[in-house]
């Protein structure tokens, strides 16, 4: 998933602030949740995250561009792994060679209001297959 990079991104120093680096992470894990036919549903079930991790590799900068690739584990009985790569866009509209950070999280399915781990729903086990 590509995304832009916002004037707002940025902090004093001039690049991106490392709290941003998690909200591309999780704009691609929403993406990908969409996708396969579970968006989070506050009242039900649904994903929450145990850990969430970023490895700031090289900054970016505004303007600019990224590509947020997206990778899944093999699932457990409620939980499963996603981890994500993130590269600048170059002036070519090609993401770079070179990582400019990598993190992810820990997925459980949950009962929201149990606050329990739940199965994983079929859905999301024939999208991680």
């Amino acid at each position: 998933m590509r995304m832009d990079i916002r004037w707002g991104d940025m902090d004093m120093m001039g690049h991106v602030n490392n709290t941003v680096y998690f909200r591309y992470i999780e704009s691609a894990r929403i993406a990908w949740l969409e996708a396969a036919g579970g968006p989070p549903h506050p009242d039900g079930t649904g994903p929450v995250i145990i850990n969430a991790h970023c490895t700031f590799l090289r900054q970016l900068t505004y303007p600019g561009q990224i590509e947020v690739k997206t990778y899944v584990g093999r699932p457990g009985r409620s939980s499963f792994e996603m981890t994500h790569e993130i590269r600048a866009i170059g002036a070519d509209g090609q993401a770079g060679a070179v990582l400019n950070a990598t993190g992810g999280a820990k997925i459980v399915w949950a009962d929201i209001k149990a606050e329990k781990s739940v199965p994983l729903p079929d859905f999301v086990r024939s999208a991680l297959a």
